[in-house]
């Protein structure tokens, strides 16, 4: 029995597809990213926070738009983090590219959607530390936390009840877990 291999696309290629807004590519094979309207409205949260910080003290905020080419062991592995934030002077000329950018984010944030899976999830985050992105944020709606991942050192679980900062990364911001989340239902009180 003989198998087929299955075409490869590069970077460049879906940089031009009508629809290559929908994929990342990884080994050469389109990967689609599909995302629930939590985890948009989500990760249009986070990247909203990451503007604002973005206005006061610079760098460049995204929410899940920045296409990342910066992965040292596949050059044409692109991926999308849900937001990211690049810090200033990082940039080759301070200017944002109109394709990829190729320097890691200082911050990528992944929002868990009804469609991951979660190890693939736990892959991408593995593959953002490896490419040298300091401070990865992994967002659970289900269970309205936040797991912290920096290379080499545990990790860190947040609860709504704590607060997400950019530690040495981004000093200075800081953002309640709470309100990455839409407010819960009031409970309905037990009848008598």
């Amino acid at each position: 029995m003989s198998t087929v291999a299955q075409p490869t696309i590069t970077a460049d290629e879906l940089l031009r597809m009508p629809d290559g807004d929908r994929f990342e590519l990884v080994d050469g094979e389109l990967v689609e990213r599909k995302m629930g309207s939590l985890a948009g409205w989500i990760s249009n949260r986070i990247g909203s926070r990451f503007e604002h910080f973005a206005e006061e003290h610079g760098g460049v905020a995204f929410g899940e738009g920045g296409w990342f080419r910066c992965f040292h062991d596949d050059s044409e592995r692109v991926r999308r983090p849900d937001a990211a934030f690049i810090r200033p002077g990082r940039l080759p000329g301070d200017a944002i590219p109109s394709g990829y950018i190729t320097v890691p984010p200082d911050v990528a944030v992944e929002v868990i959607s009804p469609t991951d899976v979660y190890y693939e999830v736990e892959a991408k985050v593995e593959e953002y530390l490896d490419a040298g992105v300091p401070l990865v944020w992994l967002i659970n709606p289900d269970n309205r936390s936040v797991r912290v991942f920096r290379a080499g050192q545990p990790v860190v679980q947040l609860r709504a009840t704590d607060e997400l900062t950019g530690e040495d990364v981004l000093p200075g911001f800081r953002c309640p877990v709470a309100e990455l989340f839409p407010p819960q239902p009031a409970a309905k009180p037990k009848a008598p």
